[in-house]
């Protein structure tokens, strides 16, 4: 059935428009000014009274698999980055089970959706169960929640990595306009020379998503070994395929971002998560001279990706000791790449409020108290809009999954197995 939200403004951050409506249904069909509008037979309308309209967001890089780490006890000081690993995410991910996985995707894609975000990418890792862990992320967040995800597992030394590649290359085999995969890795510091090899044999030019010099550790620890840095053993194996996601990039060099530079090749800037774990903050500067691609994910820290972009804004003006470094085109950039990775990947066109694309929207209630026009707006909604995130709608493909801050889900039933399943987790650590 098609659908027109009346009487909303619309900034896609190309364009800023007052007094709009939009007619839709898996895709937006028009786009117009209420002065225009005339009522189509069997069309449901759906009065937005002034809301501001805007694409939903994209997290271009997440850990579904951390959703129940929130609360968790476990003895923890850490000295080091890789005693992160070792005392946290290592312990945790080695006990998730399909059940587990199955359920952080139902919450992680109800709090996505309470955030606006529509699409996300997310690196997934279980020791218990590899096999059929994709699918089962996929059913949770895709199928049942009914967002868009880009899924793939961290083949790592630590687990089985004929079972990491089976599982990576079985997805990539699924595709639709609600999902797709990508073949992951864990990173540098958990990937033998020999792991490596056989990932590249297996490949066949699909797109990779892994951690690259997160910490300095990662690079230390491929020059101890392998007698290059992380990058460089990366192209060595022919790994940066088109569309790639390298996370991080915290302390590559300027040949490593050179050699990046060569290959049609994304990088996920993830500063909120980089700050918690005290590996230094992304070399925006290097990347952008370098013409490298950025998108911004969260790393798995929470849902809020909004806190992302505020980060990433105000500390690379701290990182460079500059207040203009870093401007709201560079912001810009990020969240388009985004939207052109994942459109590119998915076959489809998203991130604008136009005719073709997918109706993929959030609106937020938003009552200025100064002036707001197309010059400013841009201000408004980081200032004002994302400094305290109060999504009212979310739709996906056409369908509203929240409407007027009400999830369409039973989220009191799902959280509570959540809990249980939770716990269960927890007693097997």
């Amino acid at each position: 059935m098609v659908k027109t939200i009346i009487n909303c403004n619309i900034f896609d951050y190309d364009t800023y428009k007052e007094n709009q409506y939009i007619r839709f249904n898996d895709i937006i069909l028009e786009v117009g000014n209420m002065d225009d509008f005339e009522k189509k037979d069997n069309e449901e309308i759906i009065d937005f009274k002034g809301k501001l309209v805007m694409p939903g967001f994209v997290n271009g890089h997440t850990h579904i698999y951390s959703t129940f780490a929130r609360g968790m006890s476990v003895k923890f000081n850490p000295k080091s980055f890789s005693d992160i690993l070792k005392q946290l995410w290592w312990r945790m991910d080695s006990k998730i089970d399909l059940e587990t996985t199955y359920y952080s995707g139902l919450v992680s894609g109800i709090e996505f959706i309470k955030n606006g975000i529509t699409t996300f990418i997310d690196h997934h890792a279980s020791g218990m169960d590899i096999r059929g862990t994709l699918n089962e992320l996929k059913k949770g967040t895709c199928d049942e929640i009914g967002l868009r995800g880009i899924f793939c597992f961290e083949t790592s030394d630590r687990f089985d990595v004929d079972s990491c590649i089976e599982e990576n290359i079985e997805f990539l085999k699924k595709q639709s306009e609600k999902y797709a995969g990508m073949f992951g890795l864990h990173a540098s510091l958990s990937l033998s020379n020999e792991t490596l090899k056989k990932v590249s044999e297996f490949l066949n030019e699909a797109p990779i998503h892994i951690h690259v010099a997160e910490s300095l550790e990662d690079e230390k620890d491929s020059i101890n070994k392998y007698g290059k840095r992380v990058v460089e053993r990366l192209e060595e194996f022919d790994l940066l395929t088109k569309n790639s996601i390298l996370s991080h990039c915290v302390h590559i060099d300027e040949k490593e971002a050179d050699i990046v530079s060569r290959h049609d090749v994304y990088v996920a800037l993830n500063p909120t998560s980089n700050m918690n774990n005290s590996v230094g903050l992304p070399n925006y500067k290097l990347l952008k001279v370098k013409g490298i691609k950025t998108i911004i994910g969260n790393d798995g820290l929470g849902f809020n990706l909004t806190r992302e972009y505020l980060n990433l804004y105000f500390t690379q003006k701290y990182r460079y000791e500059d207040p203009t470094f870093f401007s709201f085109n560079d912001l810009k950039n990020n969240i388009d790449n985004v939207y052109n990775l994942v459109g590119d990947m998915l076959n489809i066109k998203i991130g604008r409020i136009k005719e073709g694309y997918k109706a993929d929207i959030i609106s937020y209630d938003y009552i200025p108290f100064t002036s707001l026009n197309e010059n400013n707006i841009f201000g408004h909604v980081f200032f004002g809009i994302w400094d305290k995130l109060d999504v009212m709608d979310t739709i996906v493909n056409g369908e509203f999954l929240m409407k007027d801050r009400e999830v369409k889900f039973e989220v009191e039933k799902i959280y509570s197995e959540a809990k249980k399943i939770a716990d269960k987790m927890w007693d097997r650590l």
